[in-house]
Parts: C-alpha cells; sequence; structure tokens
C-alpha cells in the first residue's frame, strides 16, 4: 500500500486511501464495481515543483490502483495538477468544470473521462478521501 505513496504529491495520501476502499471491498462490490465503471483511468498529477506522479485506477479486470502508467492500454490518460485531483476528491469542484477552465486535460475516451466522478464519490461513501 505505501508503494502508492509519492514524497511531494498530497493526492498520494487520497490515491492509498482510494486503494484501502478498493482492498476492502468484498468480490460482490469489486465486481459491481468493476461492471460499472468498466475501464482504466491513468492519472498524471504535477505538483507544485513541476514533478509528475503517474497512478492507474484499473477498474477493467483487477478493480486495484497502482502506481505507474497503465499496464493495459487506458481508456483515458487525465493530466492535472496535484491541487486540482485534491478538489476533485474532496468534491469541491468536478471534472467537467476542472476540464472547461483547463485544469485538468484528457487523452483518449474523453466522454469515460466523466466515470472518475463516480468513481471517487463511490470510494468517499466508503472512506473519507
Amino acid at each position: 500500500m505505501s508503494d502508492l505513496k509519492e514524497a511531494g504529491f498530497k493526492s498520494s495520501d487520497i490515491i492509498v486511501a482510494l486503494a484501502a476502499v478498493f482492498d476492502g471491498y468484498n468480490d460482490e462490490e469489486r465486481k459491481a464495481q468493476i461492471k460499472k465503471t468498466n475501464g482504466i483511468f491513468e492519472l498524471r498529477i504535477k505538483n507544485a515543483e513541476g514533478k509528475e506522479g503517474i497512478w492507474t485506477i484499473d477498474l477493467k479486470s483487477t478493480g486495484t490502483v497502482y502506481k505507474g502508467a497503465a499496464k493495459s492500454k487506458a481508456n483515458v490518460t487525465i493530466l492535472m495538477s496535484d491541487e486540482t485531483f485534491q478538489d476533485l476528491a474532496a468534491g469541491k469542484t468536478d471534472g467537467q468544470k476542472a476540464f472547461m477552465t483547463g485544469k485538468l486535460k484528457t487523452k483518449g475516451n474523453m466522454m469515460f473521462a466523466t466515470k472518475l466522478d463516480g468513481v471517487l464519490k463511490a470510494a468517499q461513501t466508503k472512506a473519507k478521501l
């Protein structure tokens, strides 16, 4: 779990909490989340120093979160700042608003990126992100 942590990224705490929620799912909950989302998010987050951290949320096959680029092709790559990801996870902003204001950029299936809000909200009900 601690291998998800990245020094200098406040977002890594949120990602560790998200992974803990996924790990806490029983098989039925995991399958339901995979069926509902059915895809892979690659998150590329830049911190205040300009350093980039990469994490992948796999809700296509494994229902896990891991550090690094997607092992199989991601449905969407989402590029944003550390601060923007924290705001998304806290519900202070949504993905569409962040996209429209240029705080979030996507590569790949832009419509799939809208599912990230749902994934974060589902995790919020299980754990305080």
